[in-house]
């Protein structure tokens, strides 16, 4: 992809400019909902950043504090996962907020705390009970690869 300059713009034809389209588009930013945490207020972007989407499939399996820390920051500021963490917060409260935050992003008041946090508590649950599946027994007599000739010493 190639980036035009002004005056080579004007040898263009017809360039796609977004500059003035999102110009006329433009809606009032709506204000976010507001939450407080730890003492602190914060308040929530009107809708969800880009940066914050784009790291959220980033940073699905990842469980790196730097990670998380920038996710969040688009959200909440650049220091408020430190700022909880050194209150001691959970896990199950960071995915509580989570939850509530993103719920509310896109819609005010779409999810209580109470909400959030049984949304939290049952997919939490879930996950548990899928690690907690046992295997299926398997028959006596059974071989580990599945076979049913006996194993030979390999001498001939």
């Amino acid at each position: 992809m190639t980036n035009l300059d002004d005056d080579q713009l004007d040898h263009a034809h017809e360039v796609a400019d977004f500059d003035a389209f999102f110009a006329e588009q433009a809606e009032p930013e709506p204000r976010g909902v507001e939450l407080k945490l730890y003492g602190r207020t914060y308040t929530l972007p009107g809708s969800l950043p880009a940066l914050f989407t784009l790291q959220l499939h980033r940073v699905q399996h990842s469980a790196r504090p730097d990670d998380i820390r920038r996710l969040l920051a688009s959200l909440f500021g650049p220091d408020a996962v430190d700022h909880w963490a050194e209150r001691g917060m959970s896990d199950r409260h960071l995915g509580i907020v989570l939850l509530w935050a993103t719920a509310n992003v896109a819609e005010p008041g779409a999810v209580s705390m109470e909400r959030a946090a049984q949304l939290y508590d049952e997919r939490e649950q879930a996950k548990a009970q899928g690690k907690a599946r046992p295997r299926p027994a398997k028959p006596k007599g059974s071989k580990p690869n599945g076979s049913k000739k006996p194993r030979s010493s390999g001498k001939r």
